[in-house]
């Protein structure tokens, strides 16, 4: 079953002066999201918890990773240049933060994007609860070097109307 995705975001992020400072090469900041319907909600409000999670992880996850990277990958022109990276996911006030971690805590995610841009590192991450326009935080962090303290870098950004109390944003 693929994720029903209401709606995906782009955003990039362009600074040229750092502080006081000119940067010699623009830092661009690139966070792509997709905001899904919570596929462990019943459509009728008669929630019930969901023991076993497996079956949706292996029925979205792969699509959903492959839909981030490739906006990724096509605004940053390659994976190549891409140097940084984090992940984040938002669940709606019905939804429980293990059921957003579901998605993006597995290596059917995780893996497509390590593998397009070259990565070693593990994806750093941030998991919440929150409603509609909450600032979203995506840590990032060295692709190859998870010591390398120049990136680690926090991108900020919210989406006016979601998460819905029915949906996960997964940046």
């Amino acid at each position: 079953m693929p994720a029903e995705i209401r709606k995906t975001l782009l955003h990039v992020e362009e600074t040229f002066v750092k502080g006081v400072m000119a940067a010699a090469t623009p830092l661009t900041l690139i966070a792509d999201i997709a905001v899904v319907k919570n596929l462990w909600l019943s459509a009728d409000y008669q929630d019930v918890f969901v023991e076993d999670l497996k079956p949706g992880i292996i029925g979205v996850t792969p699509g959903l990773g492959e839909i981030l990277t490739e906006m990724n990958i096509k605004q940053a022109g390659s994976g190549g240049v891409i140097e940084g990276y984090g992940k984040s996911d938002f669940v709606g006030f019905r939804g429980e933060i293990e059921r957003a971690s579901a998605l993006i805590h597995t290596l059917r995610f995780g893996n497509y994007y390590r593998k397009a841009v070259g990565a070693k590192s593990y994806l750093l991450f941030c998991n919440t609860r929150a409603g509609a326009n909450a600032p979203i935080l995506i840590p990032l962090m060295d692709k190859n070097d998870a010591g390398r303290r120049s990136h680690y870098v926090t991108i900020q950004l919210a989406i006016p109307d979601a998460p819905a109390d029915d949906e996960i944003t997964s940046p």
